[in-house]
């Protein structure tokens, strides 16, 4: 049952509790600068707001400084995997150290346009995953909205801050296979096209991968969740000289595994395959899955950081560091 009698506590309370003003109250929870506080004055603040359980209301925080604390995380209509949710839970969490408040908004731009969600909420920052037209671009920063692309966006616009990094995994799985011998890749390209966001850059990344070893191009096949179609393009695969498989993530190269056994054929022996994403059962397939994993950590970071830059106005940090990119060494490759 709700008490519709229950009264919310305000500043008001916290500066009688205290025996200050509401003044020195604001001064004390919104740690104001240039003001003389003594120690033992903003002890009783925040020990009498602690007391009552007293938090500012984000409206008023917002009226006062033109924005609230909130960062509008964008998604595009991803399905949300564990990778993708791992990121978002290390996101609200390096966000919320440094005061900011992760708000996601998982849909695309036909379920609500974008310029009804930021005017609604009046976000410190809109942290994306996909293009902005200019006239969004010029409505966000005239509403002194910051703004960071995070993968897909155009040369003109924002930087892409992981778009560099999901060229690496794709060039890294080259690189390891081309270590191991393998002078023909395939790449296994997802068939649902709501992953293209991360399945462009990473077969990107193995083309340069496989110029840079000297290789040809990799023979790029769609490979959906399924042995018998995985099966064809194995078939196919081995008929093109192919050795050696790069796939867009675990789940596809599981697939790819499943299309081996389909043609009575052994990994790696007859077909290698490298994942990516390092998820659970990856170690659970048959051969163990080769793969390359992302420290969604360090990931969560360098986003937080970037965001917490541009809403302050200064440069960002430095480009995320390749090391949070790795290749995890399994039996299949």
């Amino acid at each position: 049952m709700v008490d519709r009698n229950t009264k919310r506590v305000t500043s008001a309370d916290v500066a009688r509790m205290a025996g200050v003003s509401r003044a020195t109250v604001s001064y004390v929870l919104n740690d104001t600068p240039h003001q003389t506080i003594s120690a033992g004055t903003r002890g009783r603040v925040l020990d009498a707001a602690a007391a009552l359980g007293y938090a500012p209301s984000a409206a008023a925080r917002t009226l006062r400084t033109g924005r609230s604390d909130v960062v509008l995380c964008l998604l595009p209509d991803w399905p949300i995997g564990s990778e993708v949710g791992a990121l978002l839970t290390h996101l609200s969490g390096a966000l919320a150290r440094r005061g900011l408040t992760l708000a996601v908004h998982p849909a695309s731009r036909e379920d609500r346009p974008i310029s009804e969600l930021w005017k609604a909420l009046t976000p410190a920052a809109v942290l994306a995953f996909e293009d902005f037209s200019p006239a969004e671009i010029a409505a966000m920063r005239a509403a002194g909205i910051a703004l960071v692309v995070a993968l897909v966006g155009p040369a003109r616009a924002e930087p892409r801050e992981l778009h560099v990094s999901q060229q690496l995994v794709g060039r890294l799985q080259a690189e390891h296979l081309a270590g191991l011998g393998h002078t023909m890749l395939g790449y296994a390209y997802p068939d649902d096209d709501r992953l293209r966001y991360f399945a462009d850059p990473r077969l990107a990344g193995t083309r340069e991968g496989c110029l840079e070893q000297g290789l040809p191009a990799p023979d790029v096949r769609t490979v959906p969740l399924d042995p018998a179609t995985a099966g064809d393009a194995v078939k196919a695969w081995r008929a093109a000289g192919v050795t050696a498989v790069c796939a867009y993530n675990d789940e596809v190269a599981m697939a790819v595994l499943a299309g081996v056994r389909r043609q009575g054929l052994v990994a790696p022996v007859d077909l290698a395959v490298i994942g990516v994403d390092d998820i659970p059962v990856a170690r659970l397939a048959e051969p163990p899955l080769t793969t390359v994993t992302t420290d969604q950590s360090a990931v969560a970071a360098h986003l937080a950081g970037t965001v917490e830059a541009a809403i302050a106005g200064r440069p960002g940090p430095a480009p995320a560091p390749a090391e949070m990119v790795r290749v995890v060494r399994r039996e299949s490759a």
